[in-house]
């Protein structure tokens, strides 16, 4: 736990402090910014309160009363819920304006880890209950240099995984082979761990009407052949592999996630390049909108990225066929707590940060017919945002 930049992170949001909560593992976020255990047995309450400027303080139940020892701070203990509620009081007193993990309205599902009961015991005692969101941000999505080198590695890695898989769907059907999306899904994971990457589940492969479904997943059992003439989706996304353990992933290493569309043995449509074509356009409006803000020195919100590829889509007439966020925050996990390219499924109003990594992925979506999504990835940095892997500009022919 680096102590003085939680407090600087605290005192830049103009907060008393931040809380931090936990009961039986509930609030996995408290336990990466704190460096715990993730693993170790809770079966009590434990409060942990960084102050803005002074020592943190601990309340602990005696009978798990070294929990949160390898934190600095004073300690109290309590047995009773009474005992309890008196020793929170009085570890907060001189604060008023506190952050924890928190959403109003739960727009930020991510963040939104205390309880209801204990929001309102806090604000019995008169305390104001903020969102940490924007500082989890700061501790969970903020990247290294290192760090952003590994997502470039997994990139190149990735990029070529991807494009012998596209080679592979053509010479098989062209050679009279019908194979399953899910032989594509074996191949393409047999690639990722030749390649020295890891994945925790995937990727997609998406023929014809299942490419409409924006999170299908193949099976053996149900999973369609692949035909001339067919429409194909593919979803895939790994990181890095321990390097001691290659069955295992870089315990820091950042994801790479794409999403590319072709048509086998033909040429596409003229309604397929028209939504092809549409998505593409979205996504790189969301590019542009990010990218002006950055080379501007402007700060931009994860609603308004996603309303930049949105209202182009409305404007073409689909807009009932997007129905997901425009992208998602990438760190250590696939799904990062930074920001997320959403003004659909929340309104987030989270600042998309420097030296954060995100997916920008618009989709189209036709039930019975044929879907369209479009992925990249972006990072940020001071100045300047950036297209870490190719953009996809029109349907790939196999």
């Amino acid at each position: 736990m680096n102590l003085e930049a939680l407090q600087s992170a605290i005192r830049d949001q103009h907060l008393d402090g931040w809380l931090f909560y936990d009961h039986h593992h509930r609030d996995p976020i408290a336990y990466r910014i704190l460096g715990l255990d993730e693993h170790s047995f809770v079966s009590r309450r434990w409060f942990y309160f960084v102050p803005a400027i002074g020592e943190p303080r601990k309340l602990v139940h005696r009978i798990e009363s070294l929990k949160l020892d390898n934190l600095p701070g004073t300690k109290s203990e309590y047995s009773s819920w009474q005992e309890l509620e008196s020793q929170l009081a009085t570890m907060l007193t001189g604060a008023t304006k506190i952050a924890m993990q928190y959403s109003p309205r739960n727009a930020i599902m991510y963040v939104s880890m205390v309880d209801a009961g204990t929001v309102e015991l806090l604000r019995s005692m008169g305390k104001q209950i903020v969102s940490s969101a924007d500082m989890v941000s700061v501790f969970e999505a903020v990247l290294t240099a290192s760090q952003i080198a590994t997502h470039y590695a997994a990139q190149a890695k990735l990029d070529e995984v991807l494009r012998a898989g596209w080679q592979h769907i053509g010479d098989s059907v062209r050679a009279g082979h019908t194979p399953t999306e899910f032989d594509i899904v074996t191949f393409f994971n047999q690639g990722i761990t030749r390649a020295g990457l890891w994945t925790d589940h995937g990727p997609n492969c998406s023929a014809g009407p299942n490419s409409a479904d924006s999170h299908y997943e193949p099976t053996p059992e149900s999973s369609r052949p692949l035909h001339n003439g067919d429409f194909v989706l593919i979803d895939i996304w790994a990181k890095l592999a321990s390097a001691s353990s290659p069955t295992q992933p870089d315990p820091e290493a950042i994801w790479y996630d794409i999403t590319w569309t072709g048509v086998i043995g033909r040429e596409p449509t003229n309604r397929e390049h028209l939504i092809f074509n549409t998505v593409r356009d979205a996504r790189d409006a969301s590019i542009k909108a990010i990218e002006d803000a950055y080379a501007a020195n402007q700060p931009i919100a994860g609603w308004q990225a996603d309303d930049a590829s949105r209202n182009l889509i409305r404007a073409a007439g689909f807009g009932d066929f997007f129905t997901h966020r425009t992208g998602h925050n990438i760190a250590i996990e696939l799904h990062g707590n930074g920001a997320h390219l959403d003004n659909l499924e929340t309104h987030d109003e989270r600042l998309i940060l420097p030296n954060t990594c995100f997916s920008v992925e618009p989709g189209l979506y036709f039930p019975g017919e044929f879907g369209v999504r479009n992925e990249v990835n972006m990072i940020t940095q001071p100045g300047k945002a950036t297209v870490t892997g190719p953009r996809q500009n029109k349907l790939l022919r196999l």
